[in-house]
């Protein structure tokens, strides 16, 4: 039986440049850092000679952890259709805020790329137990589509 969604893990090229931007521009506190390498990495990921750096950040609430792998060997390489919102497979995560236009001028003084400004959704569209929705998505420094949600009564934002 599961009981709940104990981290989610996001392959990166490059680990502190990536801390940096969840910690530093995210807000995100950094939790642990290690490096795996050995027979049990391994016999798990199917890689011959694998050695990955990780680090692993999480909101304040700590809910949900997420880790950040850099295969130093053997290294990946990026898929430019990852960063478009329709290609298949796990495509972004979302980010609860309490002001959406704050974060991202926050964002864009990072020179962070938001592929919008806020928008809110039609309250038809979707009916939310916190209220109203207003999301933006952006890009971190991989390509990685990540999404910025605010929930509340936003007749007047």
């Amino acid at each position: 039986m599961i009981h709940g969604i104990d981290h989610v893990n996001l392959v990166v090229s490059d680990l502190d440049r990536s801390v940096a931007f969840y910690t530093g521009v995210l807000g995100l506190r950094k939790t642990q850092d290690v490096t795996m390498e050995g027979a049990w990495i391994e016999e798990i990921v199917r890689l011959p000679g694998v050695k990955g750096r990780v680090a692993f950040v999480e909101a304040p609430d700590g809910r949900v952890r997420i880790e950040l792998l850099q295969y130093v060997a053997p290294a990946g390489v990026a898929i430019p259709a990852n960063s478009i919102a329709n290609t298949l497979g796990l495509r972004h995560l979302a980010f609860r805020v309490s002001d959406i236009a704050a974060v991202a001028q926050r964002l864009r003084a990072a020179n962070v790329t938001l592929l919008s400004d806020p928008v809110k959704v039609p309250t038809g569209v979707a009916r939310f137990a916190s209220g109203d929705k207003r999301l933006l998505y952006f890009l971190d420094p991989d390509g990685v589509l990540l999404e910025l949600a605010e929930y509340g009564d936003l007749t007047t934002a």
